[in-house]
């Protein structure tokens, strides 16, 4: 059964599948069509963070598609203690034909799935952010035209967003360079695996953010604090200060570059109004493609004839 746990799950052929779907039915959408390629099927998600885009994206995404959705906090679900965790899942995935996980814990999801009757997608860990990365690079590749030699300048923390992103460029041979305090950088040990894997993959450290950017296609930042590092968040904020993504940092780069952030983008802190509203960004065609990715990815999972 297929899963979406974390990309490297995931082939590079099926990460081109995934987005070919989603570039099809996207295309059909901005023309007027509408793409009901699961009609009864239902989508049940399984959140124990807040969001704006990911429940409303596949929400939106598994009705256009003819399905419907459900929504239920883990608290609801029962996975806060008030029963077995393979329990819930052999019950939701009876009722569902996927389900949808936003948590903060990576192993509450490999666990979940390991008991589903149905695929598990992993909406948000701590650890991964696959359906993230997955639009990024399909936002890329609509921009530019290509994901082949591309150069991708991740500027910040190195957390789950920036660790998805590197397992995405590694497949699609996109060039990446990380800049970021000592002790947020992304993980070494991930970087290891990924060479191992991908030989010849350019996954890279850079200190000096501004030197970072100079031959970059995309500059991609997030946010300094997370959910669950709320304690943190003053310390964090003089430690990235120098790393905040704003029109300066921008003229070190080609003309030619894109900003993009995967949001709620913290205005004044990561990245400045600025840069956010100006004609180099292109973070709310990212947060739209959130919506066409889930689609393409329902679609590759659950449509048997693929």
């Amino acid at each position: 059964m297929r899963h979406l746990r974390t990309l490297l799950e995931l082939s590079t052929t099926d990460v081109e599948e995934i987005l070919k779907i989603a570039k099809e039915i996207k295309g059909k959408f901005k023309a007027g069509e509408r793409t009901v390629a699961l009609p009864g099927r239902v989508l049940t998600q399984v959140f124990e963070k807040p969001s704006l885009r990911t429940r409303t994206s596949f929400e939106a995404a598994i009705i256009q598609l003819g399905g419907s959705s459900i929504f239920m906090s883990c608290k609801d679900a029962g996975l806060e203690g008030r029963e077995a965790l393979g329990d819930v899942s052999r019950v939701l995935s009876s009722y569902s034909d996927a389900v949808a996980m936003r948590t903060f814990s990576q192993q509450l999801i490999e666990d979940f799935a390991s008991f589903s009757s149905c695929p598990v997608i992993n909406a948000l860990s701590d650890d991964r952010h696959p359906c993230q990365a997955l639009t990024d690079v399909l936002t890329i590749d609509e921009t530019f035209g290509r994901l082949n030699g591309r150069r991708l300048v991740y500027v910040g923390d190195g957390n789950n967003v920036a660790a998805s992103l590197a397992i995405a460029s590694a497949m699609l041979n996109i060039s990446m360079a990380v800049s970021a305090p000592e002790g947020y950088r992304l993980n070494a040990g991930l970087i290891a695996e990924l060479q191992r894997k991908y030989p010849g993959c350019d996954i890279t450290h850079i200190d000096d953010p501004r030197v970072a950017v100079k031959d970059a296609d995309v500059v991609y930042t997030d946010v300094w604090t997370s959910m669950g590092q709320e304690t943190e968040a003053k310390q964090r904020e003089q430690l990235f200060a120098p790393f905040q993504v704003n029109a300066a940092l921008l003229a070190a780069a080609p003309d030619s570059c894109r900003f993009m952030h995967d949001l709620p983008a913290h205005r004044g802190k990561e990245v400045t109004d600025e840069v956010m509203d100006g004609p180099k960004s292109i973070a709310f065609q990212q947060a739209e493609n959130r919506m066409h990715l889930a689609k393409g990815l329902l679609v590759w999972l659950l449509d048997r004839r693929r």
